[in-house]
């Protein structure tokens, strides 16, 4: 059977005054019906403008150059735009980042959520108002009646976060996108909101893109993970065979740059450097600059994401030199002991 969703060779561009962005530089991922997907990086890598795009809500003046995105066999980038938008938004839901700059602050939330099953489903006022009621209390808000007349800014940032999961899934969608959901939330909420969403995953059989710079939350939730660095994916794979054994040297530097809190002496990892300039399209690797493990083949090559076994691939040189990695850091001054 074909994926659900399958993205190929996506290229997002931003034109400004003194040159073009490339924002998004090939990416390909594809998110099956039920699968919880990864989509990792640090700040910067194009991971938020790539879930923008496939749901065709990207900030001006950027734009989709080239690639496909295909949504249950159809490209739906070959369409009109008004059969394009229909077809993305009927089959997907978002969840954004800032819950309250996400929800419209003078409309009551109960309404906001009962707005899609009325446009979309085609339900009656009642109708409509008894499906936000249900939603609100299987994402776990109490006394659901009355705070369907809530106004955002009379809830807490869990709150309102759960409020926006309910508009993701108050259309029925077959594939939920969601960019940092937790962020800007303390530790305990934003475990309770990990929680609602896989037991509402579950439930309802919905696919999960899940877009974060944390490794933990990431994890926790998903089966599949792709890295992303300065717009490309350069590692994807199953969830604990990548966090295990990285084949990228950014994926292993990722992880070593998080505190092991059951280690009594922990090495951390800092990553040397600045992102590259993507307005520039310069030779070689876009990581080498800033990597641990480079050679003179890596400055001078732009190495392809490459299949490796186990449904996994890399976009390194080096790859089979990773089992290596560990000890090769060992003494080296960006090594820190903590």
């Amino acid at each position: 059977m074909s994926p659900l969703l399958e993205v190929e060779d996506l290229h997002v561009e931003i034109p400004l005054p003194h040159g073009t962005l490339h924002a998004v530089r090939g990416v390909s991922l594809t998110a099956d019906a039920g699968e919880a997907v990864g989509l990792v990086g640090e700040s910067g890598s194009g991971k938020s403008l790539t879930l923008r795009a496939l749901l065709g809500l990207l900030p001006q003046p950027a734009r989709i150059s080239s690639g496909r995105i295909v949504l249950d066999g159809v490209d739906v980038t070959a369409l009109p735009a008004r059969e394009r938008r229909r077809r993305l938004t009927g089959a997907m839901g978002m969840v954004f980042q800032d819950s309250l700059t996400a929800l419209n602050p003078v409309m009551r939330v109960g309404a906001q959520i009962a707005e899609a099953p009325r446009r979309k489903l085609g339900m009656s006022a009642a109708q409509a108002k008894a499906r936000a009621v249900e939603l609100m209390e299987r994402v776990g808000i109490p006394d659901p009646e009355r705070r369907y007349r809530a106004y955002p800014h009379e809830l807490s940032g869990g709150m309102r976060q759960r409020i926006c999961i309910a508009i993701a899934l108050s259309g029925r969608p077959r594939l939920i996108l969601a960019d940092e959901p937790t962020t800007a939330l303390d530790v305990t909420i934003q475990a309770q909101v990990l929680g609602v969403v896989e037991s509402l995953r579950r439930a309802e059989g919905v696919g999960l893109i899940l877009v974060s710079h944390d490794l933990a939350v990431v994890s926790e939730t998903c089966r599949r993970i792709y890295v992303m660095y300065a717009g490309r994916v350069v590692e994807s794979g199953p969830i604990l065979d990548v966090l295990s054994a990285p084949r990228h040297p950014y994926s292993f530097a990722l992880l070593r740059s998080v505190p092991d809190p059951d280690a009594p002496v922990h090495r951390l990892l800092t990553i040397p450097g600045q992102p590259p300039d993507l307005m520039e399209t310069a030779a070689g690797c876009s990581f080498a600059p800033r990597c641990l493990f480079a050679a003179d083949a890596c400055r001078e090559q732009d190495p392809p994401l490459v299949a490796l076994p186990g449904d996994r691939a890399t976009a390194c040189l080096r790859h089979e030199e990773a089992d290596r990695w560990s000890d090769l850091v060992a003494g080296l001054a960006t090594v820190e002991e903590v």
